[in-house]
């Protein structure tokens, strides 16, 4: 192997190890419990994610750990495109592992919250506001339409698909797919459910 590949495989690597481990810093479930003296596993439905970290500690931690779980995706990427030089299919790996760090982390026994601030602060690291402004428009608008919640998230992952497809180099398409496998399966037992019309049942006869 050249040395400009060996290199390139280098930079590949520790960007890659820096993505993983940014990703998995469970910031939700640190501030809540130095903070709140609470824990999150114990709060809502268990998981250690923004959700969880506002019903515990109200829009004061909540915040505070929102803009954590985003810049835990964002910096990573920007750091393997602007300083490592990466792109093409090792960018994409490295836009995936935030995501994987942040719903299999070693420092909550591989366990995780559902990864959605980090995936979105990838995209902010990947596209600007472009592709993030379709993720959130698409899941409030099937939000406020469908339940349960994971279809909803089912839906703005497939809008940013076609927005990928349409505004974003081909490879980021494999960073999408990888992190949609991952948020998908942390969302698999509400996705066994049938998705339903929030609003027919306030409609439905009594």
């Amino acid at each position: 192997m050249d040395v400009p590949s060996s290199s390139l495989l280098g930079s590949a690597a520790l960007a890659s190890l820096v993505a993983f481990v940014s990703g998995a810093l469970p910031f939700s479930a640190w501030i809540i419990r130095l903070l709140a003296g609470r824990d999150l596993r114990e709060v809502g439905d268990g998981n250690p994610g923004a959700t969880n970290a506002f019903r515990a500690g109200g829009l004061a931690l909540g915040i505070p750990v929102l803009l954590l779980d985003v810049t835990k995706g964002v910096l990573p990427v920007v750091i393997a495109e602007a300083t490592f030089g990466l792109s093409g299919g090792a960018l994409a790996l490295v836009a995936a592992l935030p995501v994987a760090g942040a719903a299999f982390s070693p420092f909550l026994g591989f366990r995780g919250g559902k990864a959605l601030a980090v995936t979105l602060g990838t995209w902010i690291g990947l596209t600007g506001w472009t592709i993030p402004l379709v993720a959130v428009v698409a899941i409030v608008a099937a939000t406020l339409l469908i339940e349960p919640d994971a279809w909803a998230v089912a839906l703005a992952l497939g809008a940013m698909l076609v927005g990928v497809l349409l505004w974003v180099a081909p490879a980021m398409v494999v960073a999408l797919l990888l992190q949609a496998g991952i948020i998908l399966w942390k969302h698999r037992v509400e996705l066994l459910q049938p998705p339903r019309r929030r609003w027919a049942r306030a409609r439905a006869p009594t």
